[in-house]
């Protein structure tokens, strides 16, 4: 779904490192998940084994510490790496390069090459609308001179990139680097400091655009000597996740320690739902029966409220009547000016506070410093100032026995603005009126914090029974993961005229704002718990149709690039694509609703859109589809048979509105297709991958809301055969998107299973993505799009798209209703 982009592995992982199936319960841990911005990860199974990141992979250190009897032990993350600049990337500086669209003849990567008709022009390369040299090519070759007067000095080097889509690195004219697959922003690699000489260097990257973003960026980092004396690690005892939590225990020493991250995200309460707050527990007890003294340290890097860390910030420390409060937040403050998908927020502040009560000691360091200033008792002064500063608590407990005690703590965030609707600024939707203040939020969540707790026990209850009824435990597990993930690639906001915008970014991907085949497949979720949600999906876009600012008799694709949703900047439709799934969407949302007075209100709209699925939606044109990384694609059986399904959504609509002649007039349209359809896709045991095209095949997932809504529009044999073929050209690790490749998308096998005749057959098909759940390789917020091999990552990661997990759930809910 977007952009054309083969990945490489991100992460590499030995065999050694790759936990058992049984010890880990997911690819990267949630801990602050809220939205695109305010994403924090563990990419390790033991939370000490590694810095906690932003779902983007950048560092977002956050560092926790027991003190028992004076002996300290470290619970959660791994101290950031700090690195030295040798030579700027153009996150820090901009600098002069040559560069040439064309091929180069001879060696070009040599120091002493002339490139004398080659261009100059600085950084940074690319063809985002900051970018100061313009590449919109296929290849662009780059040279980067520079001189050095020692290297002595330099401990580990390391050469600092990102590209995108493929790499080749060279310095001093030797190769040292080459990648096929986009970057995951900057990427560090190690290299011999020998490569470098004294005097005059050369650096070149020969870097090709295979579709989507184009960048190139490098530069030299020195990765310093850590400062830090090594700590006592508490033994990790568990870790396990439910819908809201991430819980994990500890020993240390003398004492039990439990750490509970809650990001109470309940889809049924909007301001809590907005509001951008978890509250982090630490609950302890002695296992031996005596007391000791214990303390905790909460440190966050102020990385959590820049885009780039060498960018300035400020940190000041403050009270309110109930709580302490630690803010920061960038000097620039460029509120709503970057756009993208790499790019993580440079507006608003960060906060951590804690509940008078807790009679926490709060101070700010540098990110370095935290750890020492926490054991050596430094502390700093109101207002602080610098790049890479952190954010720290320490949290007294006294002495404790036996009886655990618990102390929280809170980390916010005020965006002050969330997004741009069509040239209009948007709050978030918990300050809507504007009057709201971010202390406000965190003084009610901290009076709120018991009920707010267990009304989220009982909802992670309740949604784990209802995927357990439906799926198993397998199913359960995945829906757990899919949970907050989801949700988290999400901000809700309310538009000018008074709806409800449940904006969606299109995460490592396009970074596209409510593309309609990413509220697709996520759409399970949201019709199960939230309707209305489903409705702040659409709502932009049918405004975007309705007001003719779009102009087109199908649907649009996107709204804009997060956070400008301005208008689409996909650079073509998918006609048939949208328009069915806009269709399918509201027909579902009637479904949901019990009524159809959604539909109602965009009849004319809906009716413009099915009658361009009856013209063009049955054999469709080339034409790229939600898996537009396959590429484009004529006479796709699985496209056909969304307009079928649309067309039938339609009708039903239309049933439920009382227009019994245009129900009757498209169900037989619809029907009549699906005739057509068995015969030019049929090929003996399964249905091709696109018409009269025997020895191919596909999932044809779309045919799951033939059943979830009660069409009734294809017969069983259609699904019984179907089925037993997915079963057949099964691997290891999933059911493969079609004949094409190894690759699949798992929210599609969740879709393909949910219409499997028996419950064996679901099993069958849903097993083998628990199973890749457990044992991928690629250690990063779950991603969708895998290899059913390998099990790694080919692309794509916390996504909103995994959502659609749900659908099985959904199915079981919607078939009772009437």
């Amino acid at each position: 779904m977007k952009k054309h982009l083969l990945f490489g592995l991100v992460v590499l992982v030995s065999s050694i490192q790759i936990t058992k199936a049984q010890d880990r319960k997911a690819p990267s841990y949630p801990l602050i998940t809220h939205n695109t911005y305010l994403s924090v990860w563990s990419n390790s199974d033991k939370l000490a084994e590694s810095t906690t990141t932003h779902w983007t992979g950048a560092d977002q250190s956050l560092i926790g510490i027991i003190n028992v009897d004076g002996t300290d032990y470290r619970f959660m993350g791994k101290d950031a790496e700090q690195y030295r600049t040798i030579l700027p990337a153009s996150d820090e500086k901009d600098y002069t390069v040559k560069y040439t669209f064309t091929k180069p003849e001879g060696d070009w990567t040599a120091v002493n090459y002339a490139a004398a008709d080659w261009k100059e022009g600085s950084s940074p390369i690319g063809d985002a609308r900051t970018d100061k040299t313009k590449w919109r090519t296929k290849d662009i070759w780059v040279r980067r001179a520079f001189s050095l007067a020692k290297t002595d000095d330099i401990n580990k080097l390391f050469v600092k990139l990102t590209w995108d889509d493929d790499v080749e690195v060279s310095l001093n004219g030797k190769p040292i680097f080459d990648r096929v697959g986009v970057s995951k922003g900057f990427e560090m690699m190690a290299l011999d400091k020998d490569r470098l000489k004294i005097g005059e260097n050369v650096i070149t990257m020969h870097v090709v655009n295979s579709g989507g973003g184009a960048r190139a960026d490098i530069g030299l980092v020195d990765k310093e000597k850590l400062t830090t004396k090594a700590l006592e690690v508490a033994d990790q005892k568990s870790v396990n996740i439910n819908a809201t939590q991430t819980i994990y225990t500890f020993k240390a020493g003398d004492i039990d320690l439990a750490v509970t991250f809650t990001s109470p995200l309940l889809l049924t309460d909007l301001n809590m739902l907005s509001r951008p707050v978890t509250y982090i527990t630490y609950r302890v007890r002695s296992n031996d029966n005596k007391t000791h003294n214990v303390k905790v340290f909460f440190s966050a890097s102020t990385d959590m409220a820049v885009d780039q860390p060498k960018q300035a910030v400020t940190a000041t420390k403050y009270s309110t009547s109930a709580l302490d409060i630690l803010k920061a937040g960038t000097d620039e403050q460029a509120i709503l000016k970057k756009a993208g998908d790499g790019v993580r927020i440079d507006w608003g502040y960060m906060y951590v506070a804690a509940p008078k009560a807790a009679k926490a000691t709060q101070f700010v360091t540098t990110e370095k410093e935290a750890v020492n200033a926490f054991r050596n008792g430094v502390a700093s002064n109101t207002v602080f100032k610098g790049t890479k500063l952190a954010l720290n608590t320490i949290i007294p407990f006294g002495k404790v026995g036996p009886t655990s005690v618990a102390k929280f703590i809170e980390v916010g965030y005020d965006d002050i603005y969330a997004m741009e609707y069509f040239n209009t600024r948007l709050r978030a939707w918990w300050n809507n009126s504007g009057k709201e203040t971010i202390e406000g939020q965190l003084t009610k969540a901290a009076a709120d914090y018991t009920t707010t707790l267990q009304r989220c026990a009982a909802f992670n209850k309740s949604m784990y029974a209802d995927a357990i009824k439906s799926g198993g435990k397998s199913y359960a597990e995945l829906c757990v993961l899919a949970y907050r993930q989801s949700i988290a690639a999400h901000i809700l906001v309310k538009s000018p005229q008074g709806e409800i915008l449940w904006f969606s970014k299109e995460n490592f991907s396009g970074g596209f704002v409510n593309t309609v085949d990413v509220t697709y497949p996520s759409a399970p979720l949201y019709l199960i718990y939230n309707p209305k949600l489903m409705e702040g999906m659409l709502n932009g876009i049918f405004y975007f149709s309705e007001s003719g600012k779009y102009g087109r008799d199908y649907a649009a694709h996107d709204l804009g690039t997060y956070p400008h949703a301005n208008g689409q900047t996909y650079g073509e439709g998918m006609p048939v694509e949208e328009s069915g799934n806009m269709i399918i969407l509201t027909a579902a949302i009637a479904k949901a609703e019990g009524n159809p007075s959604y539909a109602k209100k965009h009849w004319k709209t809906l009716s413009t859109w099915v009658n361009y699925l009856t013209k063009e939606g049955f054999d469709p044109a080339n034409q790229l589809c939600t898996d537009d990384f396959a590429g484009h694609l004529a006479r796709n059986a699985n496209l056909s048979v969304k307009a079928i399904v649309g067309i039938g959504c339609y009708a039903q609509l239309a049933d439920a509105l009382g227009e019994k002649a245009i129900a009757t007039k498209y169900r037989a349209i619809a029907k009549d297709m699906v005739g057509r359809w068995m015969k030019l896709a049929g090929d003996k045991d399964h249905y091709t991958l696109t018409f009269e095209n025997p020895g191919t095949w596909s999932q044809k997932y779309n045919l799951v809301w033939d059943k979830v809504l009660k069409l009734n529009l294809f017969p069983q044999s259609v699904y019984d055969t179907e089925t037993k073929y997915y079963i057949s050209v099964s691997n290891k690790y999933g059911l493969p998107l079609d004949s094409r490749k190894e690759y699949t998308k798992s929210d599609w096998i969740l879709w393909t299973a949910t219409f499997a005749p028996t419950r064996a057959q679901f099993d069958q098909l849903v097993d083998p993505v628990y199973k890749y759940a457990l044992e991928t390789p690629t250690r990063v917020p779950l991603s969708d799009w895998h290899d059913t091999k390998s099990g790694k990552q080919t692309g794509f990661q916390a996504r909103s798209v995994i959502g659609g997990y749900f659908m099985k759930t959904l199915h079981d809910k919607m078939i009772v209703k009437k």
